[in-house]
């Protein structure tokens, strides 16, 4: 009889590598200084910032690299919180990361890409109107009052057409097998941090840009801090470094098909995030070693690589530009397409999520039907033009499972101490602690900064109650998958 197909371990500590840098270099970098300069105007304390985001993202990655070491599982932060805590709190981290974090993202990049080539290829633009669908008028009279005004009439542009093509290519690229979405990966990360450092060496090299530091540490606040106070704006400046540097636990989630995976994932972690916090830090450096902080807080559209790139290059500075985020955005979508597919499957394996997504392609040994899943709500949320409020709702719910899993490294040590750990947090107890302290702050800001927001983003979490209960009660009943992992 025919074994079941298996995950294969066929990445190795570049391709890991690869992975963490390429899921965190996304668009971020090309915009997030000039949003933030338009919060904090102090040179010296923006880019204490980007290094601040940087530790914090290290830190975190240092208490991951623990728990990936003892759990090197498919699905990665599931497994974490399931055994740390339990299936329930694994599985709503699951349950909100298909419904709009993981989803949303592949919507927001991949939507970030067909912008940017609308822009070289006007027909794929954002202005092309393609369609319109009367959602509301298709509900009865009684429902149409408690549809979001965005959801009563969908229109379709030609740039959510390309994005939705971005998200259907890279689904069947990864299905088609791992090495071939790691080749994808690999490819498009070693072209964006070369384009990156291209543009750091270009600025960096300009001369007289020594007065675009001053004052250096003086606590200026932007325009848009001005009625919030400075504090206020430091905040909302960090939130912005922050989002830069996010999904650089996506390797993780892969964690089975890593050889070595043991000492092989905190290598990759802690190099892949070492590499973007040097690669950030240096960035910011040379585009205000360029442009004045208040010039690049008013940049139009905050494309402040792309007016940074028309000084030093010309006017091919601007397409160059336009390149590198295309090639920074299609390398992210597919490595968060890769990835976040692996969560869907672990929880399906083990009956809390649909049956078909515990199956690997036999030919292929990938999670086929796992990926088709998180391609079409991906393309869903990509043409209902709601992902950008969903992603605001649920900030609470990424900020707290990130915390969560981090404290599981505190919570393992005392109920599996025992267990091998190949790899032991850095500096533990006091690293996760600090990791937790700035946490706790960031919860404790957007629950009181945005008490809305907080309270849907609970609702959506909270949404996925009634699913685990019935995915409970059958794998209960004996339906298969319900094996667990150890």
């Amino acid at each position: 009889m025919t074994s079941p197909p298996q995950l294969q371990r066929r990445l190795r500590l570049f391709d890991a590598t690869t992975l963490v840098a390429g899921s965190m270099i996304g668009s971020g970098i090309f915009f997030a200084l000039s949003i933030m300069g338009q919060w904090v105007q102090t040179p010296g304390i923006l880019i204490g910032l980007w290094v601040f985001g940087g530790v914090f993202t290290i830190l975190g990655a240092v208490a991951y690299a623990e728990l990936a070491a003892m759990h090197p599982h498919a699905g990665g932060q599931y497994v974490f919180l399931r055994e740390a805590y339990s299936d329930f709190w694994a599985f709503l981290f699951g349950w909100t990361q298909f419904l709009v974090i993981q989803t949303g993202f592949n919507a927001a990049v991949a939507l970030a890409f067909a912008k940017y080539l609308g822009s070289l290829v006007p027909i794929f633009g954002e202005s092309k109107h393609m369609a319109t669908i009367p959602l509301g008028d298709l509900l009865p009279l009684a429902a149409q009052v408690h549809v979001p005004e965005y959801l009563r009439h969908i229109e379709i542009n030609s740039a959510q057409l390309v994005a939705c093509g971005v998200i259907a290519l890279l689904t069947a690229v990864n299905i088609r097998g791992v090495r071939e979405g790691i080749f994808v990966q690999n490819l498009f990360t070693v072209l964006k941090v070369a384009a990156l450092g291209a543009l750091i060496v270009a600025g960096l090299a300009r001369s007289g840009g020594a007065s675009h530091f001053l004052p250096l540490l003086e606590p200026i606040p932007g325009k848009a801090a001005l009625q919030m106070g400075f504090l206020a704006g430091l905040a909302m400046a960090m939130s912005k470094a922050l989002f830069a540097y996010d999904a650089w636990y996506t390797v993780t989630f892969v964690a089975e098909e890593v050889h070595d995976s043991e000492r092989t994932l905190p290598r990759a972690l802690l190099l892949g995030c070492g590499l973007v916090t040097v690669i950030y830090v240096l960035t910011n450096l040379a585009y205000l070693a360029v442009l004045p902080i208040g010039e690049i807080a008013d940049v139009p559209e905050n494309r402040v690589s792309q007016r940074v790139a028309e000084v030093l290059f010309g006017n091919v500075g601007s397409t160059l530009v336009i390149v590198a985020i295309l090639i920074a955005t299609f390398g992210c979508v597919n490595g968060l397409i890769l990835g976040g597919a692996r969560v869907s499957y672990a929880m399906a394996r083990e009956g809390l999520f649909f049956n078909s997504c515990a199956r690997l392609h036999p030919r292929n040994g990938t999670p086929a039907a796992a990926l088709v899943y998180q391609g079409i709500w991906s393309m869903v949320l990509t043409l209902a033009g709601s992902y950008s409020e969903l992603l605001t709702f649920t900030s609470i719910a990424s900020v707290f499972f990130g915390g969560l899993t981090v404290a599981a490294v505190y919570r393992l040590r005392f109920t599996q101490p025992d267990r091998p750990r190949p790899y032991r947090c850095w500096g533990y107890p006091v690293t996760p602690a600090l990791y937790l302290a700035i946490w706790l702050l960031f919860l404790f800001y957007i629950v009181l900064g945005a008490p809305r927001i907080t309270g849907i983003g609970t609702l959506l979490i909270l949404s996925g109650i009634p699913f685990y209960l019935g995915w409970k009660a059958k794998r209960s009943g004996g339906s298969p998958g319900t094996s667990q992992l150890t």
